[in-house]
């Protein structure tokens, strides 16, 4: 890991070089979320349990340090573990970073820790059961902590008016990025040869194993160009305390943002209605797989073909509402997106297998992509503008994502084991999870975005400079 500067530059903002750079991590990351969360992983987790157990089902209960835990909840409580341990120690963390001057660090340091832990998963077998889970929600841990650091460069490295474009410049790349790994993967599997046999001569389990592995390296591999190209670390300002302090002095600047935040009405209104849709965009995305297997009975191959139609349609999501969002505005163009996903909760109830299902999820790709791009860009525009403590600001959006994932992930288990294991109705009742977000995204119609905190600490400590004046919009879009 490169050592942290003392020097304090200010970042050229809209570096051509920096900015593409940054995108490349999205790159990196993706693939995570997609071979692990959402496509391979899953398959093999149910794979696992039917080994250790002995049965036929997934579904069967497996043994867990003494407990007796059906294996697709097992899954379920892991992913709500890591992201529990990342909502309880990013607003600390982020908050170290932004006082030592030290983010690029703590980006690397999640990522290694995500990383190895992924490519570790390749020994995920029966006989290491008990290990693996905490191995796989350490590779959770690292994923989410990074994405947090990673965030919290967009107001760094971009002027105000791009932000809606570089972050979705950012997802388009880990959705093209995922999506190349994960046919490699689906190749490595069950590519046959022409004696009949997988590819180089693995069982479908190690080639299996293999891409845990190839999705550790990827990511670790492709983190090096954000890496070498976003601004090195400052280290702490002149007169800061020592290096012993760091804890509590971390303590106190999250504080400071605490308080900070109290005196910026946009920005709770925001997060309220950022954990409410959200909770639902995020539940849909982590039950559809299971959702097409258990309640449509959909093959493998059509859910993993299902899989690359959400992102590759999601890159034009990401891009078609960074253009509306450049005409109507921000907050608008999210509320559009949030009511065609109270739609889309409509549909889920009366989808079936066939083309219904396959256009439900065109649709899903679609504004999937806009509101996590939207989201995180919208966020940019409404924090202080050039904050020195954008990392924590960035770990309060965080914190409202982990949240809502693991209350929404709870509430569409409740409804479904209540109705008898019918998802369907599980999928309606998310609607008033969008419903609530809109009521909230409305009030933000017609308001100036940012409110900077009364006691936010000053950017320049005279008047700005004609460049910066040049550079900052007049007004932002609501």
């Amino acid at each position: 890991m490169a050592q942290p500067s003392t020097t304090t530059t200010p970042v050229e903002k809209d570096n051509k070089r920096i900015t593409t750079g940054w995108t490349f991590y999205d790159w990196a990351n993706s693939v995570y979320p997609l071979v692990i969360t959402s496509s391979i992983f899953p398959i093999y987790w149910g794979s696992m349990v039917k080994a250790v157990t002995n049965t036929d089902s997934g579904k069967t209960p497996v043994e867990f340090l003494g407990m007796h835990v059906p294996g697709t909840s097992l899954q379920n409580y892991s992913v709500s573990a890591a992201f529990l341990i990342i909502a309880l120690i990013s607003p600390l963390l982020t908050a170290l970073a932004d006082f030592s001057g030290r983010k690029k660090l703590f980006l690397q340091i999640f990522c290694y820790i995500g990383a190895i832990s992924c490519a570790a998963l390749y020994f995920f077998e029966p006989s290491t059961f008990t290990i693996s889970v905490f191995v796989f929600i350490m590779a959770t841990v690292g994923f989410s902590g990074s994405i947090v650091f990673y965030n919290s460069y967009l107001p760094d490295i971009s002027s105000e008016e791009k932000f809606d474009s570089l972050s979705a410049r950012g997802f388009s790349m880990g959705y093209i990025g995922s999506v190349l790994l994960l046919v490699l993967c689906l190749m490595l599997i069950q590519g046959p040869t022409l004696s009949g046999t997988p590819m180089f001569g693995l069982t479908t389990g190690e080639a299996t194993r293999y891409s845990f592995l190839l999705t550790g390296i990827w990511w670790a591999g492709f983190a090096q160009i954000p890496f070498f190209t976003l601004p090195a670390d400052p280290g702490r300002p002149a007169g800061a305390a020592s290096e012993s302090g760091w804890l509590l002095n971390g303590f106190r600047e999250l504080g400071k943002v605490w308080e900070e935040t109290k005196k910026q009405p946009n920005l709770k209104r925001f997060l309220l209605a950022y954990f409410t849709y959200n909770m639902g965009v995020q539940t849909v995305m982590y039950v559809a797989t299971l959702f097409g297997s258990e309640e449509l009975k959909l093959e493998t191959s059509a859910l993993i073909q299902t899989i690359l139609l959400l992102q590759i349609v999601g890159i034009l999501g990401a891009y078609l509402f960074a253009k509306l969002s450049e005409r109507i505005g921000n907050t608008r163009a999210l509320s559009w997106a949030v009511f065609i996903w109270m739609l889309i909760c409509i549909a889920g109830y009366f989808v079936q297998a066939g083309w219904s299902f396959y256009v439900l999820a065109a649709v899903i790709g679609l504004t999937m992509g806009a509101v996590q791009s939207l989201s995180r860009s919208t966020y940019s525009k409404i924090i202080p503008e050039n904050t020195p403590n954008s990392a924590a600001y960035f770990s309060f959006f965080d914190v409202t994502e982990k949240v809502g994932i693991v209350i929404g992930l709870i509430v569409f288990g409740g409804i479904s084991q209540i109705m008898d294991g019918n998802m369907r109705y599980s999928i309606l009742a998310l609607i008033v999870f969008f419903i609530l977000g809109l009521i909230f995204l409305l009030q933000l119609r017609g308001r100036k975005l940012r409110e900077d905190a009364p006691d936010a600490p000053a950017v320049f400590p005279g008047p700005p400079p004609a460049s910066a004046v040049a550079s900052t919009p007049l007004g932002v879009k609501s």
